[in-house]
């Protein structure tokens, strides 16, 4: 505990706020919003919301700040809030439009603020002047990233007309349906607020899992909530509780904390400005930072974005995480020495060296789930999370319920664990929102039969599915991957994954069940990873000038074996790249680097007409060689996000890393056919 935060002064908001401003109300319609950034105030009705002009739905915070918007980490985000909202074919928002606007509030629909955890999004909305945001439903690590810098969220629409009646509104409406947690955080206006007088003993915190409460005791649990359960702090303080239900809140114990250098450098910042520049880190032998996101950068930033200082903050960026981790004796996974790349996605590096069966791991990436795939409950936080965890070593948590996901009987040779995902995708269950902020829990036949690498495939895209974390219960396959890509003793390992299992009567929100034969290659749309439809149901040849194979998602060991599995078919055949397309194959890690080169799949690659990346996020977040240039461009990608903009200016379809490589050989897209 930091002496200095004992004494500082801390007082909750008022009871009532009052919201002088206008309201942004972002529409499908590019004209309307036009009208609204040059003083028009649209008329709504809350009575009768049929005549109101559509609202967008799904808007990424990809939309809210583009990914090279974070490159900024002060004040200067204000000027950039929805800055790639995509309306029809337009970019309506320009920098400092919202900001000159006068906006206090900002409307939208269903899912705002899914995908990237980015805690630039509501930053720069709060530095424009956005004190709350209403949507129809709001994905669970934007909302809670808006809480713990004092956004206020709601999904009450009436608020509307309280707003611009310029009324008082209790404060009680945006903490209504709130656990007792999330309310003292919003009363307290943040999070770094709520934990000073947390340290001072100011604030309540439920308990969880008193053994007094009858059945309660033995409630069977998922494995999620054993996970969680083994890691929530009790009313004393200790670590570990008998039992949790969805629903608890509290704040957990983490085992592994990481960050990279989009977040590192904000965290640092609040982090010295609000704690003290000479404040240790809590154990800081259990944080990691990594430098995965922006090494290739140089390569496909435009004189635009050059002539906007964007590559010299990128370094800034990379400088101001470097200099922390030196100052706080925190372990770095940086760029290489000898070439250009970096060590390897935080991600992978975290499944392959860090992250233990039964363990709480925390990133700020919402791709976190990752690790996952060995039986560990692993979710992104944001950047106030981050910082705050260096104060306190856990985390605010309410306990989500699970959904179960049955994948019975034997897939076919040429899917993958990524044509499975984006089948699960494209369900109406996970579409319409009801799968937002649960576990997503892996099981059945086709699971089983699944290796690590391609399990996380699974858990990794639990990000696209909404959920709060993606698991799949350890098993002589996770044995098997600590044994021989760790080293660990056998022994051990097996130890190590004992108990870890649902109970049998464990209670699901949804069960949803799918039979794996009926399930061929997938294809995700441009605009949206729930896009999916078989590959065999396309209309039309779809001609690609890009093919993309890599990222977190596609860039492991088994990854590498499928992209070379297609590539060799290819040359055994005479075949190769089509001259029509760029085929770009880039490294999930040092380690899977290694791995190709022993397996002599360099050779395969570069025979067939490959370009090869070394370890980077890269084109999946527009810092990379695979973006697209032009509107018009189509691109085949194995990342996991297609959202406008997030990779470039074209046309991405989401595909298996074997559609990749096959539709790389074919010039158009279409299903790999080992014959």
């Amino acid at each position: 505990m930091i002496e200095a935060l004992l004494h500082r002064k801390i007082e909750k908001r008022a009871a009532t706020v009052r919201l002088p401003g206008r309201i942004l109300f972002l529409t499908e319609d590019p004209e309307l919003i036009k009208r609204q950034l040059a003083g028009e105030d649209l008329p709504w009705d809350t009575s009768n919301p049929q005549n109101n002009p559509k609202l967008r739905d799904d808007i990424s915070t990809d939309e809210i700040t583009p990914a090279h918007i974070c490159f900024f980490f002060d004040e200067t985000l204000g000027e950039f809030p929805y800055t790639g909202l995509k309306c029809g074919e337009e970019v309506p928002i320009q920098r400092g439009d919202v900001k000159r606007g006068g906006f206090v509030a900002a409307v939208s629909g269903k899912r705002r603020g899914k995908g990237s955890s980015r805690e630039q999004s509501p930053y720069a909305e709060l530095c424009a002047g956005i004190k709350v945001v209403i949507a129809e439903n709001i994905e669970r690590i934007y909302k809670q990233n808006c809480q713990n810098l004092g956004v206020l969220t709601s999904t009450d629409f009436s608020l509307i007309d309280q707003i611009r009646g310029g009324a008082e509104i209790p404060l009680s409406e945006f903490t209504a349906g709130e656990d007792e947690i999330t309310r003292q955080i919003i009363e307290y206006g943040g999070l770094f607020q709520f934990n000073v007088a947390r340290m001072q003993g100011k604030v309540f915190l439920p308990g969880i899992g008193n053994a007094g409460e009858g059945a309660r005791a033995t409630r069977a649990m998922t494995l999620a909530e054993k996970i969680f359960a083994r890691h929530m702090l009790s009313e004393k303080g200790e670590v570990g509780v008998p039992v949790v239900k969805p629903g608890d809140s509290g704040f957990a114990r983490t085992d592994l904390r990481f960050s990279h250098e989009y977040v590192t450098p904000m965290a640092s910042i609040f982090f010295d400005q609000l704690v003290g520049r000479d404040a240790p880190v809590n154990d800081p032998g259990s944080v990691l930072f990594f430098r995965d996101h922006l090494t290739f950068l140089d390569e496909v930033l435009s004189e635009q974005k050059r002539k906007m200082g964007l590559l010299d903050l990128a370094t800034q960026l990379k400088m101001k995480q470097g200099d922390f981790a030196a100052r706080k004796g925190i372990r770095l996974h940086g760029e290489l020495t000898d070439r250009k790349g970096s060590e390897g996605i935080c991600h992978s590096i975290v499944l392959e060296s860090y992250a233990l069966p039964g363990q709480l791991v925390v990133g700020s990436d919402s791709h976190t789930p990752h690790s996952g795939a060995i039986g560990c409950v692993a979710f992104g936080i944001g950047t106030t999370d981050v910082f705050n965890s260096w104060i306190t070593k856990d985390v605010r948590v309410r306990v989500p319920e699970s959904v179960k996901v049955v994948i019975r009987g034997k897939k076919h040779a040429n899917v993958s664990a990524k044509d499975l995902i984006l089948k699960i995708l494209s369900l109406d269950y996970v579409r319409s929102g009801n799968a937002l902020a649960k576990v997503i829990e892996y099981s059945g036949e086709a699971i089983s039969e699944l290796s690590v690498d391609e399990r996380a495939t699974m858990t990794n895209m639990a990000a696209e599915i909404g959920g709060f974390t993606g698991i799949v219960a350890p098993d002589q396959k996770a044995v098997e991957f600590l044994v021989e890509r760790r080293g660990m003793n056998r022994a051990q390992a097996e130890k190590m994954i004992e108990g870890l299992h649902g109970d049998p009567d464990a209670q699901y929100a949804h069960v949803i069940e799918l039979d794996a034969s009926e399930i061929t290659p997938m294809i995700a749309t441009p605009g949206d990873p729930g896009n999916g439809k078989f590959i065999r149901d396309l209309n039309t040849s779809i001609s690609v000038e890009l093919a993309y194979g890599g990222t977190c998602t596609a860039g492991k060991n088994e990854d590498m074996d499928m992209y070379a599995r297609v590539l060799a078919d290819a040359l055994r055949q005479g075949k190769r790249v089509a001259n029509s397309v760029q085929l770009y194959i880039q490294f999930g890690s040092q380690e899977t680097r290694d791995y190709c080169i022993r397996r002599g799949y360099l050779e395969i690659f570069q025979k067939a007409g490959a370009h090869i990346i070394e370890p980077s996020c890269g084109a999946c977040i527009n810092a990379g060689p695979g973006v697209t240039t032009r509107p018009d461009q189509i691109v085949i990608s194995a990342q996991n996000r297609n959202f406008p903009g997030r990779s470039g200016p074209g046309q991405m379809y989401l595909a298996s890393p074997l559609t990749v490589a096959a539709s790389a050989v074919a010039g158009y897209i279409v299903e790999y056919e080992p014959s």
